[in-house]
């Protein structure tokens, strides 16, 4: 399987673009405040230079402006300053302009503007932009009143300067603090994804056997997957450890049953019989090594098994199998209880003790399975003979009555499971008159 991007790559790139689009979105929001704020203070200048006019503007008698020749703001004396003034005298039709505007011709604004009106705005002119800023006032001296219109506009390429040195710095700023922020930002996932990187290196250890198990101590949030890679470990362990026990036992409990027909070859007339008797015996012994080899034990990590079908399933078997015996086999579960545990396990625990009550019973079979204080409570009971030995039918050659073949190696093979699963199995009296079998398995 081809890997994919690594957590880490996977997170700086993430955060490589939220932290640009922060940036950008944040640059051009500040950029464009300030713009906004500049352009503000620029017409504000450009009106206080209008109220400068208005107090220094006269009307003689026959009603023409009368400008002086100098004032307060120098730029407006001083040609192609930048800044240029222009009062447009409406009854007379007649123009004053500041001597800024000596050899070129701003577009200053003469209508459109009503008294008390200011108007500000950006004016294109072929080459070149201007801030303007106009203003309409009825001027009135003595008894005579001329309509005036004010107007003041600046040459744009200041107020361009100006953001745009703003924005050098402002974009400078941000880069350097983006730069910053992702170098801390790889430091800090270097240090966050340090345990993930210790786990890696424990089960390089483990695989080449230098360490048993996981031992470090890690943060919460990684802690469930030690727990649960260490329960695998030990999970594979015990299963492992287990096929080797239960080949050995297989190996050494065969060693009698054949030497007992080795031993039977030399007698002719004793042969039919030790060859059944011992044929039995080791298929017995077959089916409970087996049956421990196959055990999966408890495990955390089964899918939840409904309880209900397996029994019905295993009811509706045996009803088959002892079809001639006419039992009544009960089963009582909710439909709805399930159990985390291995299905191939289920079917052996069932199987197995409720084929064992049909083999005794008499008429009747009752299996209940139910969730008791949060444990599995399986009671499988019958109405026939009972136990007589409670301890010895869970062993391996001991069998109850000869005549039945199988007896005891079923029960045998439940109790290893039960045990694999940190159970309880326990063989008493049943209320049916017969063998009562409980078994009780913990939550995984």
């Amino acid at each position: 399987m081809t890997p994919g991007y690594s957590i880490r790559a996977r997170l700086l790139l993430g955060a490589a673009l939220v932290l640009v689009a922060f940036m950008a979105g944040a640059g051009l929001a500040v950029q464009r405040a300030h713009a906004d704020s500049v352009r503000a203070v620029h017409f504000g200048r450009l009106q206080s230079t209008i109220y400068l006019l208005l107090a220094r503007a006269e009307l003689d008698a026959n009603g023409a402006l009368v400008m002086p020749f100098g004032f307060a703001e120098p730029r407006l004396s001083l040609p192609q300053s930048g800044l240029y003034a222009s009062i447009w005298n409406v009854n007379r039709g007649e123009q004053w302009r500041s001597p800024s505007t000596l050899n070129i011709a701003p577009p200053f604004r003469r209508e459109g503007v009503q008294t008390g009106q200011w108007r500000n705005e950006v004016i294109e002119a072929p080459g070149r932009s201007y801030l303007a800023v106009s203003y309409g006032v009825n001027w009135a001296t003595g008894d005579k009143a001329a309509p005036l219109v004010l107007s003041v506009v600046e040459d744009r390429a200041e107020f361009d300067r100006e953001i745009a040195v703003f924005a050098r710095t402002l974009w400078a700023w941000l880069g350097g603090a983006g730069v910053l922020l992702l170098l801390a930002q790889t430091l800090l996932l270097q240090w966050g994804l340090a345990p993930l990187r210790r786990v890696a290196r424990e089960i390089g250890r483990i695989e080449s056997g230098e360490q048993a198990r996981i031992e470090g101590r890690y943060p919460t949030e990684i802690l469930p997957l030690t727990d649960n890679l260490n329960t695998l470990i030990q999970q594979e362990r015990v299963r492992q450890g287990r096929y080797k026990e239960a080949l050995s036992f297989l190996a050494h409990s065969l060693k009698t049953p054949l030497a007992v027909l080795r031993n039977a070859l030399g007698d002719p007339q004793q042969l039919p019989s030790a060859v059944q008797q011992q044929v039995a015996r080791m298929d017995d012994i077959v089916q409970h090594q087996l049956g421990r080899a196959r055990a999966g034990g408890a495990t955390r990590f089964a899918p939840p098994v409904l309880i209900a079908p397996v029994l019905d399933r295993v009811r509706d078997a045996l009803a088959k199998v002892y079809a001639e015996k006419k039992l009544t086999i009960v089963t009582d579960c909710q439909p709805d209880l399930s159990w985390r545990i291995d299905e191939g396990d289920l079917f052996e625990i069932l199987g197995n003790t409720m084929d064992n009550a049909a083999k005794w019973a008499k008429s009747r079979v009752v299996a209940r399975a139910a969730r008791v204080d949060g444990k599995l409570v399986i009671r499988v009971e019958d109405d026939g003979p009972g136990f007589s030995d409670t301890e010895s039918v869970l062993q391996i050659h001991v069998r109850g009555d000869e005549r039945v073949p199988g007896h005891g190696v079923g029960l045998a093979v439940v109790n290893d499971l039960v045990a694999s699963h940190h159970g309880k199995l326990t063989l008493s009296r049943s209320s049916l008159g017969g063998a009562l079998v409980e078994i009780v398995l913990p939550s995984a």
